[in-house]
């Protein structure tokens, strides 16, 4: 199938590791100019280079770190300065830290507040003008599986990213008459080092080791394993392509079938 997406320009966030890389290396697979960003400008330029020689799309770069209060406008003119326009923005950030809903003070709410859900709107309604121009336009945002079905010991992360559902909606509603459509993505247990991240401290928390944090958790997904990055990136590529022009406002889970709602 023909994604439609060769000559696209899209900005993918927190994209030189994991769920983020993911998406750009799929988008770049499919002949689209990805600019990938994130905090190290080092591993941006290895990644973007190693991006740009799979091709046959390319990739650019930029340094930023979105708990920078100018983070959203600084993005978004190096994106159309490399870029020239945004068609496709994929909305990806860092987990917060893990804990109980009582575990973290206000200010420590606020910062990750501010870095996960409004440099996420910054940025989307930044590039909204250059979509709406070419009525044309896609809009993916990266959250979690905790939205549907809240994660123990993820709190903060359960409760801001589902503040991206109401948000997603609304702006689907919004922009869907010139030709733009959002959606949200949510990973389940893809096999990221975020992941490995979790797994240990809760390997450590009960006592076990990581293979049987593991295995415990694999026996919970209906497909019997962790997801692939590549399989996560796969499906993105699809929601912001041509192929699904007719899927708007809507919430697709990439879980293996671990989400226990309908």
């Amino acid at each position: 199938m023909d994604l439609g997406l060769a000559n696209k320009k899209a900005l993918v966030l927190a994209s030189s590791q994991g769920l983020g890389l993911s998406v750009a290396t799929a988008l770049v697979q499919e002949g689209a100019h990805v600019m990938i960003c994130g905090r190290s400008a080092d591993k941006l330029a290895e990644v973007a280079g190693q991006l740009t020689a799979q091709g046959p799309g390319k990739a650019d770069f930029a340094v930023v770190d979105l708990s920078v209060k100018s983070a959203a406008q600084d993005l978004y003119a190096n994106a159309k300065a490399k870029l020239g326009r945004v068609d496709i923005l994929v909305n990806n950030t860092g987990g917060p830290p893990p804990g109980a809903t009582t575990t973290p003070d206000a200010d420590v709410w606020r910062t990750y507040f501010d870095t996960m859900i409004l440099r996420v709107i910054e940025v989307t309604n930044l590039c909204l003008p250059d979509m709406q121009a070419n009525n044309w336009g896609r809009v993916l945002t990266i959250a979690s599986s905790g939205v549907e079905q809240p994660i123990p010991n993820l709190a903060m992360s359960n409760t801001l990213r589902s503040s991206l559902v109401g948000w997603s909606k609304s702006l689907a509603n919004e922009v869907g008459q010139f030709g733009i459509t959002a959606n949200m993505q949510l990973p389940g247990r893809i096999h990221t080092a975020r992941l490995d991240q979790l797994d240990g401290g809760n390997a450590e928390r009960s006592g076990r080791t990581i293979e049987e944090v593991r295995a415990q958790n694999e026996a919970q997904i209906p497909v019997g394993r962790y997801g692939r990055t590549e399989e996560f990136g796969e499906l993105a590529a699809f929601l912001v392509s041509e192929r699904a022009s007719y899927v708007n406002g809507s919430v697709i889970r990439c879980d293996g079938g671990a989400t226990v709602g309908i």
